[in-house]
């Protein structure tokens, strides 16, 4: 057979074949397309995938996200971000494979610094990150937290004392401590001081103490002091028809009272203070004095008497003083009489305590008992 038969023969193969197959040629087509699709879609996929490393709180870790920038991976990841949390790079910034992004949550810290409060915000996670970056200056200070604690997000309560330079003036010597206590007398104790009774400091020894201050230790004793003072008595006056005018009695004697007062004497460092009074009582009341003041009137003239010299009499016994009294106190008065004497007359209290007119009756009625006898010097005058 030739050539050419044998190639007519061939191609009339193919045809046939052909016909018979018509469907699996309609099938090959779209499967060779959706195969030529996906290739290319695999290679956009794997254009736009980027490894990004996420540090959040200092936790690390790889993801593959297809943010475009650092704002859609945190709304990817479900990162609220607030006013005081720290984000790099920035919000906002393209990100590329490879790169690292970098949040940092603030926690609130109630800071008590040497006794001022407030609040404030770090980004740090533990007490010595905190103190760091606030800018505490905690050399030799005192905290109420240990520096590795670590801070949780919701934040946490830190006291800080700073170490103070403080002088202690006590017992005539100069202390100087540096000290990070909370109290006067916290520092007094790291001094090797101690407040004993009623000793106290210059400032009240709970107070703070502050750096540069000086304080002094007031070392007191107190003791309690009784005194006696008297309390002055009243004087009476009262009206007495059976005195004759002009005379006054004293009919009782008036006496003081007596209170008694207690005060507290405190010396502090050796130096009597000025004593405090605490309480006082009468111990003893007064009793008036009672003074009768006569209002009857009495008659001058006395029958065989009233012509006699009675002011000559009176000038020679008595210097013409009615309240005259002779240097043993046994006489007194214009006429020097004495008490027994007076009071037999009808004179009430002392004769010197009487008026001089009351007086001169009384002795004209004596004159005429007993004549001139009762004044044997100066009777003569009675009739010069």
């Amino acid at each position: 057979m030739s050539h050419s038969q044998s190639s007519h023969r061939a191609a009339r193969g193919r045809r046939r074949r052909r016909a018979e197959h018509p469907d699996a040629l309609r099938l090959l087509l779209p499967r060779a397309l959706v195969l030529a699709f996906l290739a290319g879609g695999t290679t956009a996929f794997i254009a736009h995938d980027k490894a990004v490393r996420l540090t959040v709180d200092g936790a690390p870790r790889t993801l593959h996200t297809f943010a475009s920038d650092v704002d859609d991976l945190l709304a990817h990841e479900r990162l609220d971000i607030g006013a005081h949390d720290i984000v790099a790079p920035a919000p906002g910034t393209a990100l590329r494979s490879g790169d690292e992004v970098v949040v940092r949550h603030g926690r609130p810290v109630v800071l008590t610094i040497d006794g001022q409060r407030r609040t404030v915000w770090t980004t740090a996670d533990t007490v010595a990150g905190a103190l760091h970056q606030l800018g505490v200056r905690a050399d030799g200070a005192y905290l109420s937290a240990s520096r590795s604690r670590r801070i949780a997000q919701r934040g946490m309560e830190l006291a800080v004392r700073t170490e103070r330079s403080v002088v202690i003036v006590a017992d005539g010597r100069e202390h100087r401590v540096r000290t990070n206590a909370a109290t006067v007398r916290e520092a007094l104790a790291e001094a090797g001081l101690a407040l004993r009774g009623q000793d106290t400091t210059s400032v009240p020894p709970e107070s703070f103490p502050h750096d540069g201050q000086t304080l002094s230790v007031l070392r007191i004793t107190g003791s309690k002091e009784v005194r006696e003072k008297p309390v002055p008595f009243r004087t009476l006056h009262r009206t007495d028809p059976r005195l004759a005018r002009g005379t006054v009695a004293v009919v009782q004697q008036g006496r003081p009272g007596v209170r008694r007062v207690t005060y507290r004497v405190r010396t502090v460092n050796g130096v009597r203070q000025k004593p405090k009074r605490l309480h006082s009582e009468v111990v003893r009341a007064p009793r008036p004095q009672i003074v009768h003041l006569g209002i009857r009137e009495l008659p001058t003239s006395v029958r065989g008497a009233d012509h006699l010299a009675w002011h000559k009499l009176a000038q020679c016994e008595a210097g013409g003083r009615p309240n005259a009294v002779d240097s043993s106190g046994t006489y007194g008065g214009l006429y020097q009489f004495d008490v027994a004497t007076w009071r037999a007359l009808g004179g009430r209290g002392r004769p010197q305590d009487a008026p001089a007119r009351e007086q001169t009756y009384r002795a004209k009625k004596l004159y005429i008992s007993r004549g001139a006898s009762p004044w044997p010097v100066c009777g003569r005058k009675l009739h010069g």
